[in-house]
C-alpha cells in the first residue's frame, strides 16, 4: 500500500486533535474530490514499518484523541489488508485512542456482497470506532455538516452497528 500523507495534527477529520493517514488509491473518483491525487494507487510512498512506528509515536501524547484513515480509499481491498495489522498493533499499544475511517463505500457495501468486501473487511471494521460512509456527491455538498462533505454521507458508530447488524448513527 502507498500513502499520500501523514498529518501529525489534524482537527478537521474527527473530534479533537488527531493523526491522519491518507492512503493512496481510490476507485470512486468523485467529482469535486478534495484529494484527487490520491486516486492513483501508485501515488506517494510505500507504507511500512517506519511509517507504522512514526504514527504510533505521534499518537502517544495525551492530547491526541486518535487516528483517522482517509485518502484515497482505506476500504479498497489491498489497502484493507495493509491497514489490518497496523490497526491491530495500534489497538494493542494504544487502546484508548479512537479510530475513524472515511470510505466512499457504504456500510451496506462493506458488510454485504460487494467488490469492497474481502477477507480483511470484518476484522478491519471491528477495529474502527466511527465510519464516515458514502461517496462525496458534489451536488449534495454542504459545508455546514460536521466531519463530512455531502449530505448523503453518514457518521456511523461501528461497534453499535456491528452489534445491531445495521447502521447506527454516531451521536458523539
Amino acid at each position: 500500500m502507498n500513502y499520500a500523507d501523514i498529518r501529525p495534527i489534524d482537527v478537521a477529520n474527527g473530534p479533537g486533535v488527531r493523526v491522519s493517514l491518507f492512503v493512496s488509491g481510490c476507485p470512486h473518483r468523485c467529482p469535486g474530490c478534495f484529494n484527487p491525487e490520491t486516486w492513483d494507487f501508485q501515488y506517494g510512498q510505500g507504507f511500512g514499518e517506519e511509517q507504522v512506528r512514526s504514527i504510533l509515536d505521534l499518537l502517544r501524547p495525551g492530547y491526541i484523541r486518535g487516528l483517522t484513515l482517509l485518502g484515497g480509499e482505506p476500504f479498497e481491498p489491498d489497502n484493507q489488508r495493509a491497514l489490518l495489522p497496523f490497526l491491530h498493533r495500534l489497538r494493542q499499544q494504544l487502546p484508548d485512542k479512537t479510530v475513524w475511517a472515511f470510505s466512499g463505500y457504504t456500510w451496506e457495501e462493506l458488510t454485504g456482497q460487494s467488490r469492497a468486501r474481502c477477507d480483511a473487511t470484518g476484522a478491519l471494521l471491528s477495529l474502527v470506532d466511527v465510519l464516515v460512509d458514502g461517496e462525496f456527491v458534489e451536488a449534495l455538498r454542504d459545508i455546514s455538516l460536521r466531519f463530512r462533505g455531502s449530505s448523503n454521507q453518514r457518521l456511523l458508530d461501528v461497534p453499535a452497528s456491528l452489534a445491531a447488524g445495521r447502521p447506527i448513527p454516531w451521536e458523539g
